[in-house]
């Protein structure tokens, strides 16, 4: 498959300003992305082939596990990926579960396992602490030893070693490469029938449109909420990080800003089994990505409008009469995390300080 849109040079939407500077566009760049850097797992299947290239670039692989009440598959997601990755073949040199505070037994399962366990309140706490996934993310730049990060989802059902070397087999195999998404055919349930590409409902009617009228460079990336994927540190640590649901594509955004379309990747994990969430919680979770989208637009076209913009989403409730239900949606901002004392001083990067907080590394 190949994107087929037509050929020929285009005026930059507002949003385009973020990367690269003034000037036009053309899809033929797209195009070309989309046949050089999507891959597929099975390219990167053998696992030994996999270890020895690791060994020869030289580098240490940590896998970071964001948890929020994931008792019921994360033990499982624990034991495949430790035994097929650590034990048969030493891909992984850590993995480590960053819990956001979970209500069931999902800690203390991983603990009993014998793996890391942190509360993200935990990491940096002179920081201070948000809820939230992104936050659980950046956190984990602090506890994770590695020079590649991977982080997947503890929510899936079909778990399999290919979620992992997947994402990290074209970063060892490509070393321009510093940033790799997956994407995979999301399965959903409803009722007694399964649609086998019915999920990503968020992903198709918010993300990726949202993304082909503001950053158009990014619309050959299939699945830009995907909860699996992987980077360079020395990519992660120099982005700032959402808080919320909005950290995907806020991330996606600023790779492409700050290192370039060349340095994404994305490859195909085939079928990804999870909980599917009820339409309220879709809708709450697509304020959020509006939000961080809408910040970077106004960013690049150097009319902020975050202060303007409204923090309250009212779901309309049908079940016990008729009513507005207000949930407050507010995607906080961390800055990269080499910025922050403790981090550079964990890393021996005590020279970074005044352009980090600058934002002028790359």
């Amino acid at each position: 498959m190949r994107p087929t849109a037509p050929r020929g040079a285009r005026p930059r939407p507002a949003g385009w300003a973020i990367a690269n500077g003034a000037g036009e566009w053309s899809p033929a760049v797209v195009d070309r992305w989309f046949a050089s850097n999507t891959f597929d797992a099975r390219e990167f299947s053998d696992r030994s082939a996999l270890l020895a290239l690791k060994r020869l670039r030289d580098v240490t692989i940590s896998l970071g596990l964001p948890a929020l009440n994931e008792a019921a598959t994360i033990g499982r997601e624990i034991e495949v990926l430790r035994r097929t990755l650590m034990d048969e073949v030493p891909l992984l040199d850590e993995i480590v579960v960053i819990d956001s505070g979970s209500e069931d037994n999902t800690a203390a399962l991983a603990r009993r396992l014998g793996v890391p366990t942190y509360h993200h309140a935990e990491i940096l706490p002179e920081q201070g602490a948000y809820s939230g996934k992104g936050e659980a993310l950046w956190k984990s730049l602090h506890a994770l030893r590695g020079d590649v990060i991977v982080w997947i989802d503890t929510d899936i059902r079909n778990i399999h070693p290919r979620f992992v070397y997947g994402l990290v087999g074209p970063l060892l195999r490509e070393p321009h490469l510093g940033y790799v998404k997956g994407y995979y055919r999301r399965p959903i349930q409803v009722g007694d029938r399964r649609d086998e590409s019915g999920g990503g409902r968020v992903t198709e009617l918010t993300a990726r449109p949202l993304l082909n009228l503001f950053f158009p460079e990014l619309s050959g990336v299939i699945q830009p909420l995907a909860g699996e994927y992987a980077g360079r540190r020395e990519v992660l640590e120099r982005l700032p990080f959402f808080t919320g649901y909005g950290v995907e594509i806020g991330l996606l955004i600023d790779v492409l800003a700050r290192f370039g379309l060349d340095r994404i990747g994305q490859v195909n994990l085939d079928s990804r089994v999870h909980r599917n969430r009820a339409l309220p919680s879709l809708s709450v979770m697509a304020f959020a990505i509006v939000q961080v989208v809408m910040t970077r637009v106004g960013e690049a076209a150097r009319a902020p409008i975050v202060d303007h913009m409204n923090r309250a989403m009212k779901l309309i409730n049908l079940e016990d009469g008729l009513s507005l239900e207000v949930h407050e949606v507010f995607e906080h901002e961390r800055p990269p995390i080499i910025s922050v004392p403790a981090y550079r001083e964990r890393r021996g990067l005590a020279g970074v300080a005044g352009e980090a907080a600058a934002g002028r590394l790359r």
